[in-house]
């Protein structure tokens, strides 16, 4: 499972019928504190990401563990688009709008 921000999108109109009706976005990967890498994946769209959307992506087989994508020649997948995320107590990300509440594991 890998971070990354929808920066573009890839349109192809000839296409292998098991990847038809799928969307296509460009994904950089990003790290721990939110700075991109130089690292780009093309990733099959489950959710309706958005562009600039921060997202959770997956590769190589687990990309093809979603609804959408099994059974299909995907190598990206993206299955979720973050609300937030912090690293050892800090808040690396909060989306624009967003009030955020911290999981305690003590009132579990």
């Amino acid at each position: 499972m890998f971070i990354g921000k929808v920066v573009g999108t890839v349109v192809s109109t000839v296409k292998d019928e098991k990847v038809v009706n799928l969307k296509f976005q460009v994904v950089q990967e990003l790290d721990e504190q939110a700075q991109p890498r130089d690292k780009y994946v093309v990733a099959a769209d489950t959710i309706g990401a958005g562009q600039g959307d921060l997202v959770l992506f997956s590769q190589g087989s687990s990309a093809r563990q979603t609804t959408l994508t099994d059974g299909r020649p995907i190598d990206a997948a993206i299955f979720a688009v973050i609300d937030s995320w912090d690293v050892a107590g800090t808040l690396v990300y909060q989306k624009e709008g967003l009030e955020t509440t911290r999981w305690d594991p003590k009132e579990t």
